[in-house]
């Protein structure tokens, strides 16, 4: 797929509002509520990007909210933790049915922020997807070339391609920004204390992640003794990628686990008619 420059939306020069409209995915009327997920969203992003994980989940119970905390490129220079991720943690264990779940998720740098907040949030679980270098990032521009690098760098799924060229809040070069040295330090500091006290954590990565390699993703998951999904031939917004379906499958048998205790097995091995795993490779038909 060819994306020109005319395509491309908003550009990281132009002005980004401090906070973003909260969004919500219910399940249907009728279905049980089998858990919470507090998404933060990263670099670029906006609630509504997540729609087609949302939906997904909700179809299987789970409520998705995500919370209005600062957009994407706006945390603050120092690194600074939003104080309210805790309060939002607590009113949406307040409001979810009795023993059920809230997990607090992020991509990108959300997973960063997620990950700093939970000492403070204290969720039941955290997702953590994507999870960035710290650093210096290159530098960004306008042509069409690094746009199209940009798409191919965060997603090789045609239709969330075309969702991010012609979204007009989605702020293209984003990636190109410097993952906040404190915010990063500051998830490493809560790496060692959650590692520490046993909370589930799910970490998803790209195999293919051109953004943060996938040793940045092993190195969290050893520290945080989390169950590591690598994504064969994934990009860096893996919960958008071709393999999207797989990997919202994957983060609900996480989610089933969590609910009847982190440390029960898998129930479903998945193999062919001969009891082989299959290939991580095999083709997943459709990446829409």
């Amino acid at each position: 797929m060819t994306t020109t420059a005319a395509a491309a939306p908003v550009p990281l020069a132009g002005p980004s509002p401090a906070l973003r409209e909260p969004a919500v995915w219910e399940p249907a009327v009728g279905v049980t509520v089998r858990g919470t997920v507090l998404l933060l969203p990263g670099r670029g992003e906006h609630p509504g990007v997540y729609g087609r994980f949302g939906r997904r989940l909700a179809f299987d119970g789970y409520r998705v909210a995500v919370p209005a905390v600062p957009a994407a490129g706006s945390v603050p220079a120092a690194g600074s933790v939003p104080p309210d991720l805790a309060g939002q943690v607590t009113e949406a264990r307040a409001s979810a049915p009795s023993g059920t779940p809230v997990v607090l998720a992020g991509s990108d740098t959300g997973a960063l922020l997620a990950l700093a907040a939970a000492r403070q949030a204290a969720p039941d679980g955290l997702l953590l997807v994507g999870l960035p270098t710290a650093g210096a990032a290159t530098g960004a521009s306008d042509t069409a070339e690094t746009w199209t690098d940009e798409l191919g760098a965060r997603t090789s799924c045609p239709m969330h391609r075309d969702l991010l060229a012609t979204d007009p809040e989605f702020r293209s070069g984003a990636l190109a920004q410097d993952v906040s040295a404190a915010l990063a330090h500051a998830a490493e500091d809560a790496a060692t204390a959650i590692g520490s006290v046993g909370v589930p954590v799910l970490v998803v990565h790209g195999s293919a992640d051109p953004v943060s390699p996938p040793a940045t993703a092993r190195r969290f998951a050893d520290r945080l003794a989390a169950g590591l999904v690598l994504v064969a031939d994934g990009r860096h917004d893996a919960l958008n990628d071709a393999a999207h379906r797989s990997v919202a499958a994957a983060v609900v048998q996480w989610l089933e686990r969590l609910r009847g205790g982190p440390h029960l097995p898998a129930r479903i091995v998945t193999t062919d008619a001969g009891g082989r795993t299959p290939h991580p490779r095999a083709p997943e038909g459709s990446p829409a």
